[in-house]
C-alpha cells in the first residue's frame, strides 16, 4: 500500500485509538522513557535490538525508532492488513517489519540474535489467551538480556473486583471526555469500514486467509494486572510493576 490512502487510514487509526487511551502520546513517551533508561543504565552493544510485539500499524514502532536511531528496531505482527499500513509508516527508516504470529513456535528466531535489549507492546497482547501469554512471557524472558525490559502499554483490569474495574473504566472514560476524545470513531466502526474499503481489497483478502482473522474480535483474556505480574515472575522476570496509569489504561514493566 502506498501514498495518501495509507496515510489517511493511519491517521484514522491513531485518532480512534485515542478514544480508548486519551493520553496515548504520553503513554508512548513513558514506554520510550523506560527503554531509554534501560539502555543508558546497563549499557548495550553498538546497535541495541528493540522488538515491538503486535506492532499493528507501527504507531509505537516508528516512535521508538525515532527516539533510538542507532537501534535495530523490529515490528512483529500477524495481520497483513495492518502491516500494509505499517509499511507506509516506516518508509524511509531502517525499521524491519515481520509478518509472524506471536503464538507460533519459532517466531522470535527471525527477529535477530539474542539477547534483545527491550521488548515493547501497545494495545495488542490482551487478545492472547492466558496460556498463549504464558508462553510468550517465557519466550521474552529467554530472549532479553539481564536487566533488559519488557514494557506493555494496554487497557487492563487493575483488580479482581468488578466495582473497582468499573471505577477504573469510568476514570479513563471521563478523561477521554475532558480531552475531547470520547466522541472519536469507535474501534469496531473503524474495522468495519476498513475491511470493506475497495482500495484495501487485496490486503483484506490476504487477511481473511490468515489465522489472525479469527482472533481479532474474540474477547480479551481478562487477566488482572496482578495475574500478569504473577505470570511474568513465573516466566523468569526478576520483577514487574505498573509504573503509569490512568484508570484502566496502564504501562506495565517487567525487568529481566
Amino acid at each position: 500500500m502506498l501514498g495518501e490512502t495509507a496515510r489517511t487510514w493511519l491517521q484514522r487509526w491513531d485518532q480512534q485509538q485515542e478514544r480508548y487511551s486519551p493520553d496515548r502520546e504520553e503513554r508512548f513517551q513513558v514506554v520510550i522513557d523506560i527503554v531509554g533508561r534501560s539502555l543508558e543504565r546497563d549499557g548495550t552493544a553498538a546497535r541495541p535490538l528493540l522488538v515491538d510485539l503486535g506492532c499493528g500499524t507501527g504507531s509505537l514502532t516508528t516512535r521508538l525508532a525515532r527516539a533510538f536511531p542507532r537501534a535495530d528496531t523490529v515490528g512483529v505482527d500477524a495481520d497483513p492488513l495492518l502491516l500494509g499500513l505499517a509499511e507506509e509508516a516506516v518508509t524511509g527508516t531502517d525499521i524491519r517489519l515481520l509478518e509472524r504470529d506471536l503464538t507460533a513456535p519459532g517466531w522470535a528466531d527471525e527477529t535477530g540474535p539474542a539477547p534483545w535489549d527491550a521488548a515493547v507492546s501497545s494495545t495488542a497482547l490482551h487478545w492472547l489467551a492466558p496460556d498463549e501469554l504464558t508462553v510468550l512471557y517465557r519466550t521474552l524472558a529467554g530472549r532479553l538480556r539481564p536487566g533488559g525490559v519488557f514494557v506493555d502499554a494496554d487497557n487492563r483490569r487493575p483488580a479482581d473486583s468488578q466495582d473497582l474495574n468499573d471505577i477504573a473504566h469510568h476514570v479513563r472514560a471521563r478523561r477521554a471526555h475532558r480531552t475531547g476524545r470520547q466522541g472519536r470513531e469507535a474501534w469496531g466502526s473503524w474495522w468495519k469500514t476498513f475491511l470493506s474499503a475497495p482500495e484495501l481489497a487485496p490486503l483484506a483478502e490476504a487477511r481473511a486467509r490468515s489465522p489472525i482473522a479469527h482472533r481479532t474480535f474474540r474477547e480479551p483474556h481478562g487477566l488482572t494486572t496482578a495475574d500478569q505480574i504473577t505470570l511474568l515472575r513465573e516466566a523468569g522476570f526478576s520483577g514487574a510493576a505498573t509504573v503509569w496509569q490512568c484508570g484502566d489504561d496502564s504501562v506495565l514493566v517487567a525487568v529481566r
